[in-house]
């Protein structure tokens, strides 16, 4: 079949998307006639080019004449320059491809192909629809050469397969300015669904007491990052929550451990909801007494909704596309990642370390929103926890996310994990015993207030436990204050001054508020 020729375009030698698979007798899909319609109406109103600018690139043109004349448009339009056949073919001087795109003559033309912008975009649809068919059967048709190649490894031809379409499928997903009235009632159901649930709560519980009455439960779309110096139970309590949801609220629980196997994962749940020392899990060292505390209390965690994958090295994309099939095939409601700065962006060719960790936690909210659920990631804390000295010297600051600011700036909540005992503190200030607290410090949260949880941590079980789970009253925020109502201290949220004092290590999510007790609070009652 023979190439048909518009105007003098003279294309290149080099393959590209748009040339004819002459080995297949196929022309790729193409619309010139439309092409020619949507720079007509550019040519014609000088407001058209805003409703098709966020939709249409040069390239998206399959004629080259085509892509010169849409940028010569554009570029009048950045510079906020009249457009018109006068303008445009100077600019195409300016360029240097009036010649390649036919002349003036040809330029002048293109306004006879339409009366008016009325449609112009319906046909800038049209052209991006035939812009990802091309790109498609390009990178289909480059997959093929390359898989061919037994040079190339499999897994990097398959991370840059998934890379391809991944960047593609981003380039398509366009979304529309919404008028506020649907937004209101989408709303209000949301509001209305969360009173019908006897707990009070609007999104996923996390099983934890205090922690769910200022989060109301993980919410939806939100990328949560839980962060911690090594060795403090970032792992232990994401494992806990995931039993309290999968088993306690049958909410399906999706898992990606980049540093422990799936065997370790399951044994530390077992290890947690049997009660056993996880020695004698690994040793198998039980007793008959064990074998059946083991065998009926390990029926709870079989069926439950838990998801497990412990691909080392997991990148962004891969991700990424087991979420999507996760959602599909089970409806997961939570993700959760250990942990973040274990992942890669491969394929995003980043410039640095800090750069790959802030394409990487960017990447992650938007997962969180595309997929409307949230994602739970643990991240590691750099060593200015251990050049502090004091009690309070010790508790984690936002400026301690390690390697990238970017996690706190992208992030909707970030807790820190704070084990006095860990740095051999074992009484406050009051003289009350530390042993065995962990206090959750809530120390950013967009869509509400902050403050400290506290918790029981049994380092035999790695298990963290509400305090109300042994008789005892849920603490408040700070150490040597007890509140016998079972509310946890919150704050105001910080989304301003407070937030950037607290990034540039100017204060931290304790001091920064000057706030008396909450009534119910006795200072003098012990832990």
């Amino acid at each position: 079949m023979a190439q048909r020729n518009y105007g003098n375009n003279n294309r290149s030698k080099s393959k590209t998307p748009a040339q004819i698979d002459v080995e297949m007798g196929k022309v790729p899909p193409q619309a010139v006639e439309v092409e020619e319609a949507v720079l007509g109406a550019l040519l014609l109103e000088k407001d058209a080019f805003i409703n098709v600018s966020e939709l249409l690139k040069a390239e998206c043109f399959y004629k080259e004449a085509h892509q010169h004349i849409f940028q010569a448009i554009a570029n009048l339009f950045y510079h906020e320059q009249p457009v018109d056949i006068l303008t445009v073919t100077e600019e195409l001087k300016r360029m240097g491809k009036i010649e390649e795109v036919g002349g003036a003559f040809y330029v002048s033309q293109l306004t006879s192909r339409v009366a008016s912008a009325a449609h112009i975009e319906y046909h800038a649809r049209i052209i991006w629809q035939k812009y990802l068919q091309r790109e498609m059967i390009r990178i289909a048709s480059d997959l093929q050469t390359r898989s061919y190649d037994e040079s190339i490894d499999v897994n990097d031809l398959l991370d840059e397969a998934e890379n391809s379409f991944y960047l593609l499928s981003q380039g398509s997903m366009k979304k529309e300015v919404t008028q506020i009235d649907p937004v209101i009632q989408e709303s209000i159901d949301r509001i209305r669904e969360a009173g019908k649930r006897k707990d009070g709560l609007s999104g996923v519980p996390s099983g934890y007491t205090g922690l769910d009455r200022i989060t109301s439960g993980w919410q939806a779309s939100d990328l949560v990052i839980i962060a911690a110096r090594p060795a403090m139970g970032k792992t232990a309590f994401v494992l806990s929550m995931a039993r309290n949801m999968a088993v306690t609220h049958q909410v399906p629980v999706a898992i990606f451990s980049l540093e422990m196997s799936n065997v370790q994962l399951v044994n530390r749940l077992i290890v947690s909801e049997t009660e056993i020392p996880g020695e004698k899990i690994k040793n198998g060292n039980l007793a008959p007494f064990e074998w059946e505390q083991l065998d009926s209390k390990i029926h709870s965690l079989m069926g439950a909704p838990i998801f497990v994958d412990d691909t080392p090295g997991l990148s962004i994309f891969e991700l990424r596309a087991k979420c999507r099939r996760l959602k599909k095939q089970h409806d997961i409601q939570v993700v959760i990642i250990d942990y973040l700065q274990l992942m890669n962006a491969s394929g995003m060719n980043p410039g640095s370390r800090e750069q790959e960790v802030s394409m990487i936690s960017r990447s992650l909210k938007g997962l969180a929103k595309e997929l409307d659920i949230p994602i739970l990631a643990l991240s590691q804390l750099n060593r200015g926890v251990e050049n502090r000295s004091g009690l309070e010297g010790k508790r984690p600051q936002l400026a301690d996310l390690r390697e990238s600011g970017a996690i706190e700036q992208d992030a909707d909540m970030v807790l820190f994990i704070h084990r006095p005992e860990y740095y051999g503190m074992f009484q406050d200030a009051d003289g009350y015993s530390l042993e065995g607290i962990a206090e959750i410090i809530i120390a950013k949260h967009r869509n509400g207030a902050t403050g400290d949880v506290r918790l029981r941590f049994r380092k035999e079980l790695a298990r963290f436990e509400d305090p109300e789970l042994q008789g005892l009253p849920s603490p408040g925020a700070g150490f040597g204050m007890a509140n016998t109502t079972g509310t946890p201290m919150t704050f105001s949220s910080k989304m301003n001054e407070e937030e950037d004092e607290v990034a540039t290590g100017k204060g931290n999510a304790s001091d920064a508020f000057d706030v008396p007790p909450p009534s119910g609070i006795d200072r003098e009652a012990p832990f």
